[in-house]
């Protein structure tokens, strides 16, 4: 009845535990309204349109440009991009290869775990998709790693191996990032002390009262800001472990304490 009793416990406290944490897994970038997303692209890494994650990009280019987007990932968050060229219906001289890149604030480039970030587009083809799923964001990593820490992100995309008479052809693209939050696997024991969030342009010295030119960052950051720090829901299961390790301790000792009496010897023998 005891043992019965402990178990009972552990499993009330156990679901209690586990609430938040399940309620803390669901993305935390909302999509925005469509009215809200950019209609234009910039043309290089300074002039990179800024995204927020849940919004529907789009933009009129021509082949042979180069487009770039940016938008903000925070630690625990694995972004995943993805964009769809709409081609001219214009007879094309041959095949067309389009290409999306991702880089980091420091602007190196990130690997993509999974997707088709290459992706080649037959003659009579109306368009073309592709994708790049990113490593998880860390919230720290050491200075000669290559892994994708929170800030700013760029998307460049563009067409690659095109012949003189595909140039200047119009087509129209559309771009979307989400995240999926990953939670406490992928927590680090610490942090930045900023994100790489990178200066986009300056103001001139008639707008600012330094004798210099003042830096403008970037905007843009996470709905809820950035959450890069030591706490992550891996302390909420390390602290259950450690509740049913006691408990499982406390009812192995009542089990071998009780198998371990002596029986009662009649009198009389």
């Amino acid at each position: 009845m005891r043992i019965g009793k402990m178990l009972t416990a552990a499993a009330l406290l156990l679901g209690a535990s586990v609430t938040p944490a399940v309620a803390d897994s669901s993305p935390s970038a909302s999509p925005s309204g469509d009215s809200a997303a950019p209609t234009s692209a910039g043309t290089s890494f300074r002039t990179a349109t800024e995204i927020e994650q849940g919004q529907q990009a789009t933009a009129s280019a021509s082949t042979g440009d180069y487009l770039y987007w940016s938008f903000p990932a925070d630690a625990g968050q694995r972004p995943t991009v993805k964009a769809t060229v709409k081609l001219p219906s214009t007879s094309r001289s041959g095949a067309q290869s389009w290409q999306l890149d991702v880089y980091d604030g420091l602007r190196r480039r990130q690997a993509c775990q999974y997707g088709t970030q290459t992706r080649t587009a037959a003659q009579g083809a109306s368009s073309v998709d592709l994708a790049c799923t990113l490593r998880t964001v860390r919230a720290w990593s050491e200075p000669w790693a290559d892994d994708p820490l929170p800030g700013t992100y760029y998307v460049r995309l563009t067409a690659v191996g095109l012949g003189a008479a595909d140039l200047g052809l119009p087509v129209n693209t559309e771009l979307r990032v989400d995240s999926k939050e990953i939670g406490g696997s992928a927590a680090v024991d610490g942090s930045l002390a900023q994100p790489l969030v990178p200066g986009i342009a300056t103001t001139s010295q008639e707008e600012t009262s330094s004798e210099s030119d003042a830096a403008v960052l970037s905007s843009l950051k996470p709905d809820d800001g950035w959450t890069s720090g030591w706490w992550s829901d891996r302390w909420v299961w390390t602290a259950i472990g450690g509740i049913l390790a006691a408990l499982a301790g406390i009812g192995g000792y009542a089990l071998t304490r009780g198998s371990g009496r002596p029986s009662r010897v009649p009198q009389g023998y």
